[in-house]
């Protein structure tokens, strides 16, 4: 009969977990010298701590911690939930997106040193038990679990709704770790007699049995679980696998897996570390179905593995003409939940995506448009056209998970569908209710990002919002003011649903200083919407909250500032708290004029009517194209008027324009006797015509000295290659008609005019205007108010109008802006 030595540690069990007591293994420091116990004193230390499980450690051990937390998303990234990072874009990659998992850190044991042979036991010991089940997500700030649980419309699973479309067909069962097949149970018999076997049989155990170990033990019902990973038995299991996996079978490898996914095996655990490395040198081995198979149990463990997915992008880079439908949506997805792929496989997917687009059902449709958005990868305009054509068809079949996908993409894209949005506008507002309240966020502003304004829609998000904003978390509150206030919509229980949102964010102050670009989009978004709540604004506005906007984010969140303390400055003349202070206002100023002077100042629509305005006024001192409210940073064309109607000259830069440039200039017809005769006699309103004669010289082939004099029209008879007509100038047209041009007057500033009309010109666009209307947005009805509030009138040139102009004749052009100037003074 064979004699088994035990040999206890100080502070240690000594005796075998079954699987019928609850186990929890208590920690200490182990010391190196190893000292043996009375058999009184050990059965005090287990009476006293309650543990019945045999730990025994190596002398050389080291601890990994893990904490599920960080692979949910770092602090820093966190608020950035997709992508929605999403709108904002940036996230952590390869992280869950929505859900924030509970603080549990689980401190891990493992030997740097162990030996099969020698029969030394890995300790797997948790200090709380692992919980692998599907659970719901905290979806909001935290303090909220409980009300979560009690809603089932805020309820949002992670690890399911994003996976909802793999059961859609029978192909994706062999794609991914499936979490809805039912599994047939392990019972407590089997899994004592399967750790029984472990320890007879030990380090001669088969790849194969370990493989099936494994996957046994990974059937037992949930709550024995957590003694199975307390369990020596299943500690030696493991150190046998990882002793052995070069042995292992690609399939076999897989089954392991899998197996640690319903086991609960923290994704930071050292040996998962072995088993990435042996896939990676496996890649180009294994077949499509066996790739993504594997990245999907990566990604159910939580594990981040960048390495593995390069080399799987790397070889769907190659073969992406093998995939079939399946294979696709499943690459796509994987994709999307690792944030990130290169351009040209993604460029190629979408071919693809074309190819089965008409194949593919709703879910999976929303599926490829997640895992694009996530990815940071837009389809084409053809392709979300051919999406909102099948969508806008059967849109009351999808489910809200999936519309929100498409939606989203829509978003990322910019690409509007007449059809989708018509069809969006009648099924979305039954449907608000009972959706959540993340994805009422994304459909908000999905609406505002496509500049679509639909009032059914709006009506009842704001209808549902003040009851459910308990669970909206700084960044929720951000988007659906930012919605409204962009939109420049007043939903009917406007007074509730500011008042609600507002408070909210009063109650979130702690969580604004971790995300303060959350507080700037929702007090921007108020200003919109003329709500100015100073005490927020004084927040926003101290040293403190500046310093850590502008020093402690990664957001540019100078401008935000600016436009905050610019707009509170002329709307709030009774507010006395913190304001900007000046030296960061001129530096954001310089900022902005420096991007408007590149960008806004030179388009062509704004080019030509600054050019024109000049010709009519008298020239360039009389029209400023600057502007006027930097921190609405956009520009403005701007003209001083007299109470005469009289423009002033003010534009300082242009005041010392040469007039011997403006007289030698060609801007002018040739004259002829029938024009000469006209301007004689008065007929100012009568058709310019420019002679075709093709041998008349131009106007610049003639050398004009710097001081020379505009030339008269006797002079000018006296040229004989001009027997037929001059050419016809501002200088020579002011002596012919006698007249005196603004130009030759001294120039003077409008400082000693009594009355002045200053004039806002604005050139509009079709972005300044909600979709398909004349509806002006937020930012752009918030300048005309505050032009107004100083004293401007403000006169728009708008696209409808303006843009067709610019292709008909100068003087329609020179018309229609002296209609718009002096009919706004008359």
């Amino acid at each position: 009969m064979a004699t088994v030595i035990c040999r206890r540690f100080p502070g240690r069990a000594c005796r075998a977990a079954t699987f019928s007591v609850a186990t929890r293994c208590t920690k200490k420091q182990v010391p190196e010298e190893r000292c043996e116990h009375s058999d009184r004193d050990h059965e005090q230390n287990c009476s006293k701590h309650k543990v019945n499980s045999t730990v025994m450690l190596h002398s050389l051990e080291y601890r990994v911690l893990y904490n599920p937390s960080a692979y949910a998303g770092t602090k820093k990234h966190s608020y950035c939930l997709s992508e929605d990072s999403e709108d904002d874009f940036v996230e952590n990659p390869y992280s869950s997106t929505s859900g924030k998992q509970i603080q549990n850190t689980y401190s891990i044991t493992c030997s740097r040193s162990l030996s099969s042979t020698r029969n030394t036991l890995l300790e797997l010991a948790f200090s709380k038990p692992v919980h692998c089940d599907s659970s719901l997500i905290q979806t909001v700030h935290p303090g909220k679990n409980q009300e979560l649980e009690q809603s089932d419309v805020e309820s949002f699973n992670t690890k399911e709704d994003p996976r909802a479309f793999q059961k859609q067909r029978a192909d994706y069962g062999s794609l991914c770790s499936d979490c809805f097949e039912a599994q047939t149970f392990t019972t407590m018999e089997e899994g004592e007699h399967i750790l029984k076997n472990v320890s007879i049989l030990k380090s001669s155990l088969s790849p194969e049995t370990l493989a099936f170990y494994f996957g046994k033990l990974s059937c037992l019902p949930v709550d024995q679980l957590p003694l199975v990973r307390v369990d020596t038995r299943f500690a030696m299991l493991c150190r046998y696998s990882v002793d052995g996996v070069r042995s292992f079978s690609i399939s076999e490898i897989i089954t392991v897996l899998k197996a640690f996914v319903s086991l609960g095996i923290p994704p930071t655990h050292s040996m998962l570390n072995v088993y990435e490395a042996e896939l990676c040198r496996r890649v180009w081995e294994m077949k499509i179905v066996q790739l993504l198979l594997v990245a999907d149990v990566w990604r159910c463990l939580g594990r981040i593995v960048p390495r593995y997915l390069d080399l799987l992008f790397s070889y769907f880079n190659l073969h992406w003409k093998d995939l079939s439908l399946t294979q696709l949506v499943q690459l796509v997805y994987i994709i999307g939940e690792g944030r990130k792929a290169p351009q040209d496989l993604m460029e190629k997917l979408e071919s693809l995506v074309l190819k089965y687009i008409d194949s593919m059902n709703l879910e999976e449709t929303g599926a490829i448009c997640l895992g694009f958005f996530k990815s940071h990868s837009g389809l084409s305009e053809h392709v979300m056209q051919k999406i909102g054509d099948k969508v806008s068809i059967s849109m009351e079949e999808i489910s809200n998970y999936a519309l929100v996908n498409v939606l989203k993409m829509f978003r990322f894209t910019h690409v509007d569908h007449v059809q989708f949005l018509k069809r969006l506008g009648q099924i979305v507002p039954q449907r608000i209710p009972t959706i959540g309240t993340q994805g009422v966020m994304h459909i908000s502003l999905a609406c505002a990002a496509l500049h679509y304004l639909d009032e059914g829609i709006l009506n009842a998000v704001a209808e549902t919002i003040p009851s459910r904003v308990v669970y909206c978390r700084s960044k929720d509150l951000a988007k659906f003011l930012w919605s409204f206030g962009a939109l420049n919509y007043e939903p009917p229980n406007a007074r509730l649903f500011y008042s609600s949102l507002t408070n909210q964010m009063r109650n979130m102050r702690d969580e604004f200083e971790k995300f303060p670009e959350h507080l700037l989009t929702c007090l921007l978004a108020l200003a919109f919407a003329h709500q100015f709540p100073f005490d927020l604004i004084d927040f926003a506005l101290s040293d403190k909250f500046v310093k850590l906007a502008t020093q402690g984010s990664r957001f540019e969140l100078k401008k935000d500032l600016f436009t905050l303390d610019g707009s509170v400055g002329i709307e709030c003349p009774k507010y006395t708290g913190n304001r900007m202070k000046p030296q960061l206002q001129e530096e954001v100023s310089e900022m902005l004029w420096d991007f408007a002077s590149k960008e806004l100042c030179t388009k062509v629509e704004v080019v030509e009517a600054a050019a024109l305005l000049g010709a009519m006024l008298g020239g360039p001192q009389y029209v400023k194209n600057h502007m006027i409210l930097p921190h609405t940073r956009s520009n403005d064309l701007e003209i001083h008027l007299n109470i005469n109607g009289q423009a002033l000259p003010f534009n300082k830069g242009e005041s010392t324009v040469s007039m011997h440039e403006q007289k030698i200039k060609a801007v002018g017809v040739y004259l002829t006797d029938n024009l000469m005769s006209q301007l004689l006699n008065g007929k100012r309103d009568a058709c310019v015509h420019v002679s075709n004669n093709e041998h008349l010289p131009k106007l610049e082939d003639v050398e004009v000295k710097e001081n020379a004099t505009c030339p008269t029209p006797h002079s000018l008879n006296n040229v004989s290659t001009f027997t037929d007509g001059v050419p016809l100038t501002d200088g020579l047209l002011t002596i012919l008609t006698e007249s005196s041009s603004p130009a030759e007057k001294p120039v003077a500033l409008p400082d000693a005019q009594p009355e002045i009309l200053k004039l806002a010109i604005q050139v509009s666009n079709r972005n300044h205007y909600a979709y398909a209307s004349k509806h002006l947005l937020g930012l752009h009805s918030l300048k005309r108010r505050q032009l107004r509030r100083l004293g401007y009138v403000v006169i728009e040139l708008p696209f409808w109008e303006w843009g067709p102009l610019l292709r008909r004749t100068r003087s329609e052009k020179l018309a229609y802006l002296h209609h718009k100037v002096f009919g706004s003074f008359d």
